[in-house]
């Protein structure tokens, strides 16, 4: 490792949000720090480009390039960096540099929040189907679900590719319904509600974990503060254990 690299651990923390370096000399002193697996120690230097950090088992995303957009997504802009028929992209809406990626998609018609990052030990974690990250929507229905189609969406119903997990249901007004899922599947609120009979007219996503801004307005975003990241991975981190 280059010297000239190498950063001390306590500051690398305080950088990531973890508070001042005397508050990240007590997590490194208490042990709950590691450092490529191994637990670290008081006044260690480390290359945040190179070395696998973690405190309490989660892992921190601590390399300075590493950037975290939340956007909220319209309607009619597709999750891919590029598209065929020329429409726009979610990578449109945010800063060409660095270069970025969606943690996961929201279909054409769906809007609401959307993670850009270039982080991808966190991509994956939050990504990961096992690790079950709850997503919340709002879901505009036809007609008014009764008792029968909630309990069938709180208990899982059947779909092509198997049947759905429990989901948590909540009626916010007639026809729009409140719907918090833990899997990563293609069009699944969509899929669920045609399934019980009330197919989606609109469908916003309104919270990723413990992620949620409703002031954020379609079409804008902004950065991650790192407290929200830490968040983020937390949560990942638990459900999946």
């Amino acid at each position: 490792m280059a010297e000239a690299i190498a950063e001390r651990l306590q500051k690398v923390l305080a950088r990531t949000g973890f508070g001042s370096r005397r508050v990240c000399d007590d997590l490194i002193a208490a042990g709950r720090v590691t450092v490529d697996g191994a637990p670290a120690v008081l006044g260690q230097r480390v290359d945040p480009t190179r070395c696998r950090l973690a405190v309490d088992g989660v892992a921190v995303g601590a390399a300075p390039d590493l950037v975290h957009y939340l956007l909220n997504k319209p309607a009619g802009v597709v999750t891919t960096a590029a598209d065929p028929e020329g429409r726009p992209t979610v990578l449109s809406l945010v800063p060409a540099e660095p270069r970025v990626f969606p943690v996961g998609r929201l279909d054409l018609a769906t809007e609401g929040l959307l993670i850009l990052t270039n982080d991808g030990e966190l991509a994956q974690l939050v990504s990961h189907p096992s690790h079950g990250v709850a997503k919340e929507y709002l879901a505009e229905v036809e007609g008014t679900p009764g008792p029968g189609a909630l309990r069938a969406l709180r208990q899982g119903v059947p779909l092509d590719d198997g049947p759905s997990a429990p989901a948590t249901v909540g009626v916010v007004a007639p026809g729009v319904l409140r719907i918090v899922v833990h899997e990563g599947r293609n069009r699944l609120v969509r899929r669920m509600c045609e399934a019980v009979g009330h197919p989606v007219v609109r469908l916003v996503r309104t919270r990723i974990g413990p992620l949620a801004d409703p002031g954020l307005a379609p079409g804008r975003w902004r950065p991650l503060e790192p407290s929200e990241v830490r968040a983020l991975a937390v949560a990942a981190h638990r459900d999946h254990g």
